[in-house]
């Protein structure tokens, strides 16, 4: 039987998958506001919650004490998809992806102030050296695309803040499926007005692009709401890098990237330091079991 943090790694991986085609969905809607992609993607995710939630027969009603929280990831979660969709849209999409993945590292800090789950240096070496690898991808030196790089640095930000809520409110006993609902139902109904004032009319291939990113956001976004619910950032924050192997072997398919020797050689610190933490967390779990037996 596999552990919490086995099942956290397997969700957080099909996370990162599904959020890295939720890019390129973005990608290939072409030009349209960041609110009215935004709004097409929350629609579908809600409605999936919504379905989750009916089938399994949960209550609507948040857990006594939890409106605080659910407001706080709401409001982070809907402020991080607008950032990231704003860079998605103005840088290119390698770029855009690793600003947003800035966000492991910052749900880190964060649960060290609201949950005060502390890492040990291992761990926190092990996300430097995986967010080094992501440096070896983008390069960095924005010059003009200043602007929007900081936006998509925000985003990363705002996701942590989120990621960090929603590790709380799985620790009171929030259900997965109504966390995923209440932050979908908020963002839509935060874009729906922006959309009613200034709606872009839309081609059958953009509407069809955004529908496939509100799907692939919804597989996103309930698996990193499970990965978070079975462990703590500290522990499975790293294997959300693999969103920037996922978006390199898209970007190869549908728009023919090919990545340079720099951008190769962080994919393999990546990678080796997924398989590193994964290792290690199992010896350390081992240690930890062992020592409860004694």
């Amino acid at each position: 039987m596999l552990s919490n943090k086995s099942k956290a790694i397997g969700f957080i991986l099909l996370s990162a998958f599904g959020f890295a085609l939720m890019s390129t969905f973005v990608r290939l809607a072409g030009d349209l506001p960041s609110m009215q992609k935004s709004f097409f993607r929350n629609l579908v995710a809600m409605v999936v919650a919504a379905v989750a939630l009916r089938r399994k027969g949960v209550s609507w009603k948040w857990e006594k004490g939890n409106l605080p929280m659910l407001l706080l990831r709401a409001t982070c979660g809907t402020l991080g998809i607008l950032c990231n969709y704003y860079a998605i849209d103005r840088l290119v999409l390698a770029d855009a992806n690793i600003l947003n993945k800035m966000s492991p590292f910052f749900a880190i800090l964060f649960s060290l102030f609201m949950l005060k789950e502390r890492a040990n240096v291992w761990q926190y070496l092990a996300v430097l050296a995986a967010f080094g690898g992501s440096m070896l991808i983008i390069k960095p030196g924005f010059s003009a695309d200043m602007f929007p790089a900081l936006i998509g640095l925000f985003g990363g930000i705002f996701a942590g803040a989120a990621y960090t809520a929603v590790r709380a409110l799985s620790k009171k006993g929030e259900n997965s499926a109504r966390i995923v609902f209440f932050f979908s139902t908020f963002s839509t109904l935060v874009c729906l007005p922006y959309l009613i004032v200034d709606f872009h009319p839309m081609q059958w291939w953009q509407l069809a692009s955004l529908l496939g990113a509100g799907a692939a956001a919804t597989l996103g976004q309930f698996g990193v709401t499970l990965a978070y619910a079975h462990a703590p950032a500290k522990e499975i924050s790293v294997f959300d890098y693999t969103q920037v192997l996922f978006s390199a072997l898209l970007g190869f398919f549908l728009f023919n990237q090919i990545p340079d020797g720099l951008s190769v050689l962080g994919y393999i610190v990546i990678c080796g330091v997924s398989v590193l933490m994964f290792f290690y967390n199992r010896t350390l779990e081992s240690r930890e079991q062992a020592n409860g037996r004694s």
